[in-house]
């Protein structure tokens, strides 16, 4: 073993404290996801697949595996189920014969923007969590150190993606006054 610039006994306290938070996280945030797409006969995966095309407006499936941190053929498995129901479109492009790109529909498009439009239905016990941060430091937690830890893993690619789909996701959001949002497309 070569010189470390940390013992044994703190790598093994850092692991299990990040595999501990990181599973507690999880299972909040998967109870809230689920939840919120139950009623539009999604699963996870779906959704971040026809998240990730809306905000990305169109990408490889090689992207959404990526960026959707699944397997490129769970990718391509669960796009094609979106494809049945008419939500995504398969491509190629002139330019990349090799790549195969997804692209919402209309009827795709329709269903993000309607999703969007029933978030506060249901409980978000992570936007519950995080709202006394918010009223104490005046935002909400930002994750600067988780974003370091996953651009370390995942490289640059990965957060560029991620910074472009939120700056996407962001610009085409607009509140109005009785704090309804309208999505841009």
């Amino acid at each position: 073993m070569s010189e470390n610039s940390y013992t044994m006994k703190e790598a093994m306290l850092y692991s299990q404290r990040i595999a501990q938070l990181s599973k507690a996280l999880w299972k909040a945030v998967e109870k809230d996801w689920q939840q919120w797409i139950k009623p539009y006969d999604l699963n996870i995966n779906e959704h971040h697949i026809l998240w990730i095309a809306f905000h990305l407006k169109g990408a490889s499936i090689s992207d959404v595996a990526r960026f959707g941190v699944m397997h490129v053929s769970t990718a391509f498995n669960f796009s094609k189920k979106l494809e049945e129901r008419g939500l995504l479109e398969f491509s190629k492009r002139d330019d990349d014969k090799r790549n195969t790109y997804v692209e919402l529909t209309q009827k795709g498009s329709e269903l993000i923007l309607e999703m969007y439009d029933h978030y506060y239905d249901t409980h978000h016990s992570i936007l519950e969590g995080s709202l006394a941060l918010k009223e104490l430091y005046g935002r909400f937690p930002e994750f600067l150190d988780v974003m370091a830890v996953i651009r370390n893993i995942y490289g640059e690619d990965f957060i560029e993606i991620f910074e472009r789909s939120f700056k996407n996701f962001k610009d085409s959001i607009v509140e109005n006054e009785n704090q309804q949002l309208i999505v841009e497309r």
